[in-house]
């Protein structure tokens, strides 16, 4: 399986993160691009122009890249911002909660304890996702069905971002291609907010057909 949920084939792009040397689809690293004034510029869309740099989604990676990793990567001396975790993890919270918004539009999407717990009896969630700061007690009143994911890496505000609320605790994703990308998106999040002792985005996290 590759990290979209679908059947690997030989077609499936790999890179090679540039701190950890392991060659993995590319969906599952996040790309970076050196900028006209040398500066390193994250590229978690995949669409800036330049030689990619890709690293593994976890904090410790990208630490090590600044370190040193993204000049020797690009064979020159380079610019790394001091923020540069701080952005990406930005960037990724934000494409996550736009592509739930896009979801939430196209009818992919509910979110609210009873819609959720509504929809996990009827075996429509292939995503369940729960805000880390929500009530542990609450959380654990719903269940993830087996063969779907579980997500608990963004906060109230930011599922409430997604779901046009101040603030959500509870939301799920039906089957569909917009599923299998907040489960990319989620999954580098996550590992990049190490929860719950994450590591790298696997195949596994990234799966929505065990």
């Amino acid at each position: 399986m590759s990290r979209g949920g679908k059947r690997k084939t030989p077609d499936d792009p790999e890179r090679k993160c540039i701190v950890t040397g392991e060659v993995s689809p590319k969906q599952g690293l996040i790309r970076f691009v050196t900028g006209p004034e040398g500066q390193v510029v994250a590229d978690v869309l995949g669409k800036l122009p330049g030689r990619g740099m890709y690293v593994t989604a976890t904090r410790a990676a990208l630490e090590a890249a600044k370190a040193g990793q993204f000049s020797r990567s690009a064979k020159a001396k380079v610019t790394v911002p001091d923020d540069l975790v701080a952005v990406v993890e930005g960037q990724l919270s934000r494409r996550v909660t736009d592509l739930l918004a896009m979801a939430r539009k196209a009818g992919l999407a509910v979110c609210g304890f009873e819609k959720v717990k509504s929809w996990l009896g009827n075996d429509q969630v292939r995503v369940l996702l729960q805000a880390s700061d929500g009530s542990e007690r609450g959380k654990t009143k719903l269940w993830t069905p087996e063969g779907a994911r579980y997500f608990g890496c963004l906060t109230a505000a930011e599922l409430g971002l997604a779901f046009g609320r101040q603030s959500v605790i509870h939301g799920a994703l039906a089957s569909g291609g917009i599923s299998d990308r907040v489960v990319e998106e989620a999954a580098k999040l996550r590992g990049l907010r190490e929860i719950d002792g994450a590591d790298s985005p696997t195949e596994k996290d990234l799966r929505l057909d065990e």
